[in-house]
């Protein structure tokens, strides 16, 4: 194993410290427990949105940390849950009097864990909503979660619950848009080659050379079958043509399309898919309203990529185009 480290045990922590300290202007790192939060406090009474989950996934979910996102976010171990007591201090520090809406991609270890936390926080008078996320096609009931995993879906939750806090809603408000973009985003995710944990030291899966996996989670679990490598075309296909089918995408709809880079993969090549998937989509008479192109929810240096589609409506659309300044995502 080669990889900039000093010592694996240590490397989530020397991870957050260095972001906290290249970010300072944006966030301040907390260490005991550990958990990311917005520098320039929210206005007193508005709504704080957090989440987390395990560390390998950036800039997932700390560089989501600033204005019109989120307000705290909280690192666990890589691949690994944060515990009950830091996501809890997350919520107290975060809360600027109006409540906190936790996000959590749906995965057994993040559920049980908040939902921990918010029992602790509630015995200090902080109320917290929880919305999930499990836009994953590709499986359900796996051996890490029951019904979907949360995937890149969760960039686009935590940007519109961030945008609708930051224009004052109210907590049933904010949880219910972000509700709503969770029912309206869909993703699919594809591996050419398995990432490998510090502390494990080894790939989390064997892959031959001429073998892609098909419908892969963002911890190396399995997806939906293996296949011999294909041309990026065929590839995109049968990541676009089950998250168009299960939203139900009818001509004459609009959507937001998000390519996501998996850690390992040059940007040209997601743009050779965003390419096809765009082509994909219009053939449908599905109109691409908005897109992101980028690793902004990865797997450690995994190579490959995940499409998710969101469908658009008017009022989707103004939250995803309101103003955000975070170390990841700024407009």
């Amino acid at each position: 194993m080669k990889k900039l480290l000093n010592d694996p045990a240590k490397a989530v922590d020397e991870s957050v410290e260095g972001f906290g300290l290249a970010h300072a202007d944006l966030v301040e790192v907390r260490t005991d427990p550990l958990f990311v939060l917005r520098r320039n406090r929210p206005p007193h009474g508005t709504v704080a949105v957090v989440s987390g989950g395990g560390a390998g996934h950036e800039p997932l979910h700390a560089g989501f940390v600033g204005e019109g996102m989120l307000d705290a976010a909280v690192p666990g171990a890589v691949f690994t849950s944060p515990t009950p007591d830091q996501v809890g201090a997350a919520f107290v520090a975060a809360d600027a009097g109006g409540g906190v809406l936790a996000i959590v991609k749906n995965y057994t270890g993040d559920v049980l864990n908040f939902e921990t936390a918010a029992e602790l926080a509630d015995a200090e008078g902080v109320t917290v909503r929880t919305v999930l996320v499990h836009d994953d096609v590709a499986v359900e009931d796996s051996l890490y979660t029951a019904g979907r995993r949360g995937v890149g879906g969760t960039v686009m939750v935590e940007k519109i619950a961030g945008a609708a806090a930051a224009r004052g809603d109210d907590l049933d408000t904010v949880a219910a848009l972000a509700e709503r973009a969770s029912a309206a985003v869909r993703s699919m995710g594809v591996a050419l080659h398995a990432p490998t944990v510090p502390h494990v030291g080894r790939p989390s899966f064997d892959l031959a050379d001429d073998e892609i996996e098909i419908g892969i989670g963002i911890h190396g679990e399995p997806g939906r079958h293996r296949i011999k490598a294909a041309p990026a075309d065929e590839i995109t296909k049968m990541l676009v043509d089950p998250v168009a089918d299960d939203l139900g995408l009818a001509s004459g709809e609009k959507v937001l399309l998000f390519v996501n880079g998996m850690g390992g993969t040059p940007s040209s090549e997601l743009y050779v898919v965003y390419r096809a998937a765009r082509r994909l989509l219009e053939e449908r008479g599905v109109t691409v309203e908005r897109s992101l192109v980028g690793s902004y929810v990865t797997s450690l240096e995994m190579q490959g990529c995940s499409v998710t589609v969101m469908r658009l409506d008017d009022e989707l659309t103004g939250l995803w185009d309101a103003p955000v300044h975070t170390p990841a995502l700024r407009w």
